[in-house]
C-alpha cells in the first residue's frame, strides 16, 4: 500500500516558487487499478514523478508497505517493488528487447521465459525478442515492450503515465486489452495510470481526480465516471469513445 501524506511539490518561476502539489493525501491499496485524471496542467505527470522518485516532494512524506520512502530515489524505489513506465519510452541503439527485460528482471533469464512476458502483452515474442529498441519500432510497439518489462520487475505498484500518448487508435486499443487483462490478474499488486481518456477510466477499480495540484475527488468507477462524462456508466466491456 502506497499513502502519500501531505504532499506538496514546487518549481522556481522566476525567481518565485511555482507551486505544482498542494498537500496531497493519497491512499493507493493494493490489489486496485487506479487511474489519476484530471485537465491538462493540474499535476498529473509530476504527481507520478513523486511517486516513482524521479522528483522530490518540497514537504510532506511517502510510506510504501509502512517504510518512509520519502527520500528514496527511483532505483532504491524500484528495488522496493515501484516500477515506472515513462510517457515516451526511451529507445536504446544496440540494445535488444531480451537485454531489456534481463535487466528489468535482474537477474539471468531464459529467452522461454522473456517471451511469456512479451505475449502478456499481446506480442509475438519470436518476432520482437532479438529486436533493437530502436527508431523501427513504432510507439505502441514501444509501449507494449515497455509494460513487458515492468511485468518482468514483479513491482508491488506499477506506475504508467499517459500510456496512450504518441501512440496510434490501433495501438490504443491494444493498449487497453493488455491493461484489461492485467487488471483481472491482479493479486499483491496494484497499478497507477496517468490518463484522460475514457476507455482507461472505463477500466479502473478506483478513480483520482487531481485538479489545480490537489485532490478535487477520489471514489469507485461507479461514483466518479459519470460525473466527468456527464453519462450513464457503459455497460461491462463498452468503452466510451474517448475525448481529445
Amino acid at each position: 500500500m502506497l499513502e502519500l501524506k501531505n504532499i506538496s511539490f514546487e518549481v522556481a518561476d522566476e525567481g518565485d516558487g511555482k507551486e505544482i502539489l498542494h498537500n496531497i493525501n493519497l491512499t493507493i491499496p493494493d490489489n486496485k487499478l487506479i487511474v489519476v485524471t484530471g485537465p491538462n496542467g493540474g499535476g498529473k505527470s509530476t504527481l507520478a514523478k513523486v511517486i516513482a522518485g524521479i522528483e522530490k516532494p518540497t514537504s510532506g512524506s511517502i510510506w510504501f508497505n509502512g517504510e518512509d520512502i520519502t527520500d528514496l530515489g527511483i532505483t532504491e524505489r524500484a528495488k522496493k517493488g515501484i516500477g515506472f513506465a515513462f510517457q515516451q519510452p526511451v529507445r536504446f541503439k544496440g540494445i535488444r528487447v531480451i537485454d531489456l527485460i534481463r535487466i528489468a528482471v535482474g537477474k539471468p533469464v531464459s529467452i522461454a521465459k522473456a517471451c511469456t512476458y512479451l505475449a502478456a502483452v499481446g506480442l509475438c515474442a519470436k518476432d520482437y525478442i532479438e529486436r533493437e529498441v530502436n527508431a523501427s519500432l513504432s510507439g505502441g510497439e514501444l509501449k507494449r515492450i515497455e509494460i513487458a518489462t515492468v511485468l518482468a520487475r514483479k513491482s508491488s505498484l506499477s506506475v504508467f503515465d499517459e500510456p496512450e500518448a504518441g501512440i496510434d487508435l490501433w495501438s490504443f486499443q491494444n493498449l487497453i486489452e493488455v491493461f484489461t487483462n492485467l487488471r483481472e490478474k491482479i493479486e499483491n499488486s496494484s497499478i497507477l495510470i496517468i490518463s484522460h481518456q475514457e476507455r482507461i477510466l472505463n477500466i479502473a477499480d478506483e478513480i483520482i481526480v487531481l485538479r489545480d495540484g490537489e485532490v478535487a475527488r477520489q471514489g469507485s468507477r461507479e461514483e466518479i465516471l459519470p460525473e466527468l462524462t456527464g453519462t450513464p456508466m457503459a455497460a461491462p466491456g463498452c468503452y466510451v469513445m474517448a475525448r481529445n
